[in-house]
């Protein structure tokens, strides 16, 4: 296992299709990074549930999952489920993103996820932001679309269950849900973890990267 440093990025922009998306696949890294390096600003765009109960959770979750930060959060009303049919509304949110941000890191969907929204958001970032390191994490659903990563940002076993703690406190809408609980998402992350020597680990795809193995 060869562990590269990116360094302790300043600036990181997360984006979701859904409110909760950017906390379950990357809410373990924006923990360590938010705690390693108060001030970090993150600024996270979410295109569906904006204006009602899913807004008002996802603007008290992530300021949970980002302590200290300086925590700039969108949220948009595209429809759930029908983000190909609202294309142009996702691209001009996401151009206008990277219009106003210059980050070090961005978090966003996998552009093989089984999910038409996480997929086509995905798509739209790897077009706006081509310069950056983007890695894609991943959201565990009954379609079975988790695949091999290529990138693990290990947890401490207190960054993980704070995780798991934040998830369900957070996001009561989505209690119901049969695949929403500690089992999943710690299980997951120990499945991660194993694959990286670690513990616990946030996995993700990453489709390039540039190194300075000179500098």
């Amino acid at each position: 296992m060869i562990r590269l440093g990116a360094g302790s990025p300043e600036r990181i922009v997360a984006v979701g299709a859904h409110c909760d998306d950017i906390a379950i696949g990357a809410g373990g890294t924006l923990l360590t990074v938010c705690l390693a390096r108060p001030g970090v600003r993150v600024n996270a765009l979410v295109l569906s549930g904006g204006g009602g109960e899913r807004e008002r959770e996802e603007r008290a979750a992530l300021a949970a999952f980002c302590p200290g930060a300086d925590l700039r959060l969108t949220v948009l009303k595209l429809p759930d489920g029908r983000m190909p049919a609202h294309w142009e509304e996702a691209k001009a949110a996401v151009e206008e993103l990277r219009e106003r941000t210059e980050p070090e890191l961005v978090l966003s969907p996998r552009t093989d996820d089984a999910h038409q929204d996480h997929r086509g958001l995905a798509k739209l970032m790897t077009t706006a932001f081509r310069d950056h390191l983007v890695l894609r994490y991943e959201i565990v659903k009954w379609d079975g679309d988790l695949g091999r990563p290529t990138a693990y940002q290990p947890l401490s076993e207190d960054v993980a269950e704070e995780k798991v703690r934040l998830l369900q406190e957070h996001y009561p809408s989505q209690r119901h849900r049969p695949w929403y609980d500690r089992e999943a998402f710690l299980g997951l992350a120990r499945i991660r973890g194993i694959e990286c020597h670690a513990r616990y680990a946030e996995a993700f795809d990453v489709a390039k990267l540039t190194l300075n193995l000179g500098g």
